[in-house]
């Protein structure tokens, strides 16, 4: 069974490399999805994949890259959407 989650990270996330950070990890746990930066300074991740890469991203998430500062990760479960990559999306 795949699992499939929408995250959003509050903190200090947009140049720092976050969302390359998140690409390059999702490549390495073969987990499909988004990133992006919203407007309101967060960024919002969608992943999805075999529950425990999936796992193992929220953590990833939860800790960023060096120059990251993470306050609060909000995590949605969602419907699993057959992604064919992971992708970073720009607004």
């Amino acid at each position: 069974m795949k699992k499939a989650v929408r995250l959003y990270i509050n903190g200090i996330v947009q140049g720092v490399f976050f969302r390359a950070f998140i690409k390059e990890n999702a490549e390495r746990y073969n987990v499909k999805g988004f990133s992006r930066n919203l407007e309101d300074g967060r960024i919002e991740v969608f992943l999805e994949g075999e529950p425990d890469n999936v796992n193992t991203m929220i953590e990833l998430c939860k800790k960023g890259p060096k120059h990251s500062q993470i306050r609060k990760v909000d995590i949605k479960p969602e419907r699993f959407q057959s992604f064919k990559s992971f992708k970073i999306l720009h607004i």
